[in-house]
């Protein structure tokens, strides 16, 4: 006999933060996404959706995407349909990085420098995790959330936030080990 319950199915994550100060650079916060197979679950992700891209099956898209913060609501909204994700698929990382952009100073811009940020997690109208970054404001990135395919082929959430130093292409490639 079946369960009723299925494990996690779609998620939403959104992303959102006030834009910068009249006259500065704008900040550009992304949402990033990598998944893992089951024969490497915490080594080199098999694909990473970010900013202008959605994953080879479309289970994973970017549904809005903002370089400037500016707008009402969530600026960046991810879908992720596990329940559509081929069985191969193990493991799939959520994060937030800070695009440095091409007006680079000397010091990197971190999730203290960015006010009103927030993140948000939920199936349906079920808010799984909601985070300020305040925990990691000296970061450039973090991880976010964590999906996880169980032996039952059910999904699962684990409420994770770890911050990351680097720009966005180390980030992505390093967030299975976080």
């Amino acid at each position: 006999m079946s369960s009723l319950r299925k494990g996690i199915e779609k998620i939403e994550v959104g992303l959102k933060w006030d834009p910068s100060p009249i006259g500065s650079p704008p900040h550009d916060l992304d949402l990033v996404a990598a998944t893992y197979t089951s024969d490497a679950p915490h080594g080199d992700p098999d694909y990473v959706v970010h900013f202008d891209s959605r994953s080879p099956d479309g289970t994973i898209t970017l549904d809005r995407d903002s370089r400037t913060g500016q707008g009402f609501g969530y600026d960046e909204v991810m879908t992720l349909e596990l329940d559509r994700l081929a069985p191969r698929y193990a493991r799939v990382i959520v994060g937030v990085a800070i695009q440095q952009g091409e007006e680079r100073t000397d010091r990197t811009k971190v999730f203290g420098d960015v006010t009103s940020t927030a993140v948000r997690i939920r199936e349906g109208y079920t808010e799984l995790a909601l985070h300020d970054f305040a925990s990691v404001s000296g970061c450039s990135a973090a991880t976010v959330a964590e999906f996880v395919r169980g032996a039952d082929g059910e999904w699962s959430f684990h409420d994770t936030v770890h911050g990351f130093d680097g720009d966005l292409t180390s980030f992505a490639a390093a967030m299975g080990a976080l």
